[in-house]
């Protein structure tokens, strides 16, 4: 019989195969950028790559460090509100999270040349810390689907494992049944048999040798979802600059980058309906927590000139990122069947092969006009390939990514940014604002839409210390599934951010 106690399991199952439903869209956790950095940097919406002297520009450009007439050093703390609007068959809900960190902290020194006859003026060492992209966020959605239930993702995984329900049946208690069928079938199984034990499935005319399975949810439709999705985490990322300024024209630069993220992903999809009261699942939930971390490398390069002493172009170039990833999964169902009553059961911490992800290069184009003491205008456009995302495997399960890297091809796209940004002087103060646009990385932009964002702040210099502050706000439309396979009915999202930096910037004359 069905096992439906509620189990605490201290135990861990150990897996080569896969954390959850993977997609290309998990990617994009790694592969899109953030509007992250100092206060300065953030106020002008990151249009720096022809600019430089900022801590934050040498992730642009690194040649920027070799801008600096003197070494700094500084810091910056933000927070951050995202507001999520959402729409599912025709309810709208709403819900917003707000964070607070020290996203940014580094240092530039700069060594000047006295040798008379080299063309090298000066050279800079720098290091920056930045959160390159801060996932503290939340997400409720709610409504009837007229149509579809979740039964459909459990079916999916029952009638493709193979598996009839005495295999189910076998191995104890709840636990010890997801280890030894997680062993044996893998992920898809694992998942049937949360099914099974859940009473939304049952074997096909109540044979327990059956391999196929059929839904014990009551048909007829309108089936209430509720489904909250709570993440937390970051994308960290440390700059080693090293810069060059030669003859009065020309500055080099070349970054190598530690890349370190920690992301935890908990959903809880809820599921209920009253077409038939005295048969059948009439509610259950079914929750995952994620959490994936890991590490990885990238480098970059650049080059400023100084086209006259106003207008400044630039170039940079930033390599793909090689991250190796590690998840852990652990997932809990509780239900009321008319028939079986109301139980729950938890998995055990599932531990899974460390994985690769690429993640694309980039290539950036600048341009910047400098009015003397007075101000400044600032151009970035950038260029990325999110269909050149890939996967892949640290052992012999190589083949599983292939699946994900094809739809990455088949779904992924060019996409350009551009970015401008300018500032005004004013005697001591500067006052700042810039403009944002990032195409969707998507073929398909309804999937996720275009981004647009604006931004604006000032800056007060007393010589020797500088105290910015900004305001950036950005939004973006895309549409937000349950599930990857099964249900994939999605809900229309719309996600507003709005963020406020203060920064601290120590300069040594």
């Amino acid at each position: 019989m069905k096992k439906y106690l509620l189990v605490f399991a201290a135990a861990f199952a150990v897996s080569g195969l896969r954390a959850q439903e993977m997609s290309g869209a998990d990617a994009l956790i790694y592969a899109q950028d953030n509007l992250t950095g100092t206060a300065r940097f953030r106020a002008m919406s990151g249009a720096f790559g022809a600019l430089g002297g900022d801590l934050s520009a040498i992730n642009v450009n690194p040649a920027g460090s070799a801008i600096f007439a003197n070494s700094q050093v500084g810091f910056t703390l933000t927070s951050y509100n995202p507001k999520n609007k959402a729409n599912y068959f025709g309810t709208n809900t709403s819900e917003n999270y707000s964070s607070f960190d020290v996203n940014q902290f580094g240092g530039a020194f700069v060594f000047k040349n006295h040798n008379p006859d080299s063309k090298w003026k000066k050279f800079a060492v720098s290091a920056n810390y930045e959160n390159a992209n801060n996932l503290d966020n939340d997400f409720y959605i709610a409504g009837t689907n007229p149509t579809n239930s979740v039964d459909s993702y459990f079916l999916g995984y029952a009638n493709s494992a193979g598996l009839s329900a005495a295999d189910y049946e076998f191995g104890g208690f709840f636990e010890d049944q997801y280890v030894n069928i997680g062993n044996f079938g893998g992920f898809g199984a694992q998942q049937a048999l949360i099914g099974y034990q859940g009473f939304v499935i049952n074997p096909t005319g109540g044979n327990p040798d059956a391999t196929t399975f059929e839904s014990n949810v009551p048909a007829g439709g309108n089936y209430y979802h509720d489904f909250l999705m709570e993440t937390r985490g970051y994308n960290g990322k440390i700059a080693i600059n090293f810069a060059a300024q030669y003859g009065d024209n020309w500055y080099f630069g070349a970054n190598v980058n530690g890349h370190f993220s920690d992301y935890l992903k908990w959903t809880s999809f809820y599921e209920s309906n009253g077409n038939d009261t005295a048969n059948g699942l009439q509610w259950f939930e079914f929750n995952n927590q994620l959490r994936t971390y890991g590490s990885g490398v990238s480098l970059q390069l650049g080059t400023i000139v100084k086209v006259t002493p106003s207008f400044r172009a630039g170039v940079s170039y930033d390599t793909p990122t090689w991250l190796w990833l590690n998840d852990e999964l652990v997932q809990t169902f509780s239900f009321n069947d008319a028939t079986g009553g109301t139980g729950g059961f938890r998995s055990p911490i599932n531990i899974y092969e460390t994985y690769k992800l690429r993640v694309p290069g980039k290539w950036t184009g600048s341009l910047a006009y400098v009015f003397g003491t007075r101000g400044l205008l600032s151009v970035d456009y950038s260029v990325k390939d999110y269909a050149n995302s890939h996967y892949g495997a640290t052992g012999s399960n190589d083949s599983f990514y292939d699946v994900i890297n094809d739809e990455i091809e088949a779904n992924m796209d060019m996409a350009s940014t551009l970015r401008i940004g300018g500032e005004i002087r004013a005697s001591n103060w500067s006052f700042r604002g810039g403009y944002r646009y990032e195409q969707s990385p998507y073929k398909d932009d309804t999937v996720m839409g275009d981004l647009t964002g604006f931004s604006g702040g000032l800056g007060y210099n007393w010589g020797r210390t500088r105290l910015d502050l900004a305001y950036n706000y950005w939004e973006r439309d895309y549409q937000q599934q349950f599930f990857v396979t099964g249900l994939t009915d999605p809900a229309n999202l719309k996600t507003q951010s709005h963020n406020v930096s203060a920064s601290l910037t120590f300069e040594f004359r």
